[in-house]
């Protein structure tokens, strides 16, 4: 009896590490949302990581992080670096590519609690009289990063993130104006 149990067990874990080498280990989150503001304003907001404990969604999880900038002041090369709590972890972000009004593209490197580096890529585009912004985070997931997808819905945690930041940005933008 305990022999059938234990082939139970191991064809169960054989047959889950089977799945899981089957996902797909590339990944891409996008939200697209309309701000009531010129992309002008909005491109402002992300392109300078001093704003950004302003309206991410992040920085209300762990108001308390350590936050240190480095290089430029906002556009390529600058760099925003945090540590908090397990909610938010540790990372870097570092812009390595900006065309203004239009399009900024960043690294972002986790350190905690995992380690990973993705792609993160803001969009601006007039539409009406506000900006269309869309904000997508692209990258690879190892095999651990897969098995857990398949307990945690990536797409909607993060995704919900990426709302709540648009959210907020849009706040801060209308009430400039």
């Amino acid at each position: 009896m305990l022999k059938w149990i234990m082939i139970s067990i191991v064809a169960a874990v054989a047959a889950f590490a089977g799945y899981v080498a089957m996902l797909p280990s590339e990944f891409a989150v996008t939200r697209t949302a309309h701000i009531d503001a010129p992309p002008e304003a909005v491109f402002a907001q992300v392109n300078d990581y001093h704003n950004w404990q302003n309206w991410s969604p992040w920085a209300k999880l762990d108001p308390n992080a350590k936050a240190t900038f480095e290089g430029a002041n906002s556009g390529e090369g600058a760099a925003f670096a945090w540590s908090g709590n397990s909610e938010v972890g540790e990372g870097k972000m570092t812009i390595t590519e900006a065309k203004p009004n239009e399009r900024i593209v960043m690294r972002l490197d986790f350190l905690q609690p995992m380690q990973a580096t993705n792609e993160t890529v803001f969009e601006f585009a007039p539409e009406g009289n506000g900006t269309r912004m869309t904000w997508t985070m692209t990258g690879h997931n190892n095999f651990i990063g897969r098995a857990i997808c398949t307990f945690v819905n990536m797409d909607g945690m993060v995704g919900g993130m990426f709302e709540k930041g648009m959210a907020n940005i849009n706040e801060i933008v209308k009430s400039k104006s």
